[in-house]
């Protein structure tokens, strides 16, 4: 199968962007109703009519998914040049739109200056699959982890992204894939849950949500609103490398599912893997687990568990994961190694992913071996970077010959 990916020329000599002297106007996107209400309480709308106009904003942004203040047509039109005036609801610029030769879709975002800072770029990814889509969201622009075998973990950590950036990756996918209602229905209609392109959210994209914690709460708590994007907290998966003391609070303030980044089943080994095991090794790691609210077997932590080959992938390393994962409710999912320019590690064979994956099962463990998706356009775990940290044209090419020459290895 041949890889069919366009990607657009890029200037080698772009303009340096100089950070702008004044302040953007703030955005309503990522304000719980509390802080919508002072917003608007701070800009002269009557005490009496806050809670009104605050269910009107909410539902426009969040139900009908709307991102400029004349669609809000039951919002009289002095209210709606107050908005305008003052604030913003703007999506992000889409620098870059790719879609794989398996459907995936990967978006680069250009989000505007924060004060005196420049602009950032982040990637989210959308997999549809049989049933389903879901969504893989960025928390920071780069990362901190430098966790050895992920390309994300080789650009530095610019800064975290605020809730109203985090959350505006999920408007913008649901606006490119027709995923609000139609503007023409009626307001005051029900709208219907089914039938929704993306049904899953991950957090699973740059960075370490846990190390952002209160902008990813405030995005998440939005996000699974009933009265508004309405996804329930069992289709939303926190995925972590093992920030223990946030793991507690994800399950008592936020009550999303947890999946944990583990790849290895020793610490000496995860201390080279996934640094962060350093400061919380695999038993207080584990500790947590076994704590979280809620745990259940209907309610099953993820456990990610990427397969490097001759490094991770012996008889030896499932026995351990085995034992490791002991008496906690889990699921393992193997991840088969996403190459990217530069890496020195190997995908293990399949033929060894199979065998560590029947071992795992015949355990009582439901262990998937995740189907690679995105790979040609560099959207799969582990790949994603922001385009100011990307690799040059050159190298893009010859990672991209590299793809085409091995992807019937990859369909064994």
């Amino acid at each position: 199968m041949t890889v069919s990916v366009t990607l657009p020329e890029r200037s080698q000599t772009a303009a340096p962007v100089r950070p702008t002297a004044f302040a953007e106007k703030p955005s309503l996107l990522g304000l719980d109703r509390e802080e919508l209400g002072e917003a608007l309480r701070g800009k002269g709308v009557p005490e009496k009519q806050i809670k009104m106009r605050v269910a009107q904003i909410w539902n426009w942004l969040y139900v009908r998914g709307i991102s400029d203040f004349d669609h809000m047509a039951n919002v009289s039109k002095d209210m709606r040049e107050m908005l305008k005036t003052h604030f913003t609801i703007a999506r992000p610029e889409i620098v870059e739109e790719q879609v794989s030769n398996d459907g995936t879709r990967k978006w680069l975002l250009r989000f505007p200056p924060r004060g005196a800072g420049r602009p950032v770029e982040v990637e989210s990814v959308y997999i549809p699959e049989e049933g389903r889509g879901t969504l893989c969201i960025s928390s920071q622009v780069g990362c901190t982890l430098t966790c050895s075998f992920c390309h994300t973990g080789t650009q530095k950590l610019v800064r975290n992204l605020t809730a109203e950036e985090i959350l505006s990756q999920l408007l913008l996918a649901r606006d490119r894939l027709g995923d609000f209602p139609d503007r023409e229905i009626p307001v005051g209609t029900m709208m219907p849950s089914s039938d929704r392109k993306i049904t899953n959210i991950v957090m699973m994209g740059m960075g370490e949500p846990l190390y952002n914690f209160e902008e990813v709460k405030k995005a998440l708590l939005i996000a699974t609103d009933g009265d508004g994007l309405s996804l329930s907290k069992r289709r939303v998966t926190l995925s972590t490398s093992g920030v223990v003391p946030e793991i507690y609070r994800t399950g008592d303030e936020i009550g999303v599912m947890l999946a944990i980044s583990l790849h290895a089943v020793r610490d000496e080994l995860r201390d080279m893997l996934v640094p962060i095991n350093k400061k919380y090794p695999l038993k207080e790691l584990i500790e947590a687990c076994r704590n979280y609210p809620g745990l259940s077997n209907a309610r099953r932590i993820t456990f990610e568990y990427v397969m490097l080959k001759d490094v991770n992938d012996s008889l030896e390393d499932a026995k351990g994961l085995i034992q490791l994962l002991k008496g906690v409710p889990a699921k393992i999912n193997l991840i088969p190694f996403n190459p990217w320019p530069g890496t020195n590690y190997q995908c293990s064979d399949w033929a060894t992913i199979e065998k560590f994956a029947d071992f795992i099962n015949q355990a009582g463990y439901a262990s998937p071996i995740r189907t690679p998706r995105g790979r040609d356009i560099l959207a799969a775990c582990g790949q994603l970077k922001s385009e100011s940290e990307r690799m040059r044209k050159t190298e893009r090419l010859a990672f991209e010959a590299m793809m085409i020459a091995n992807h019937g290895e990859d369909d064994d």
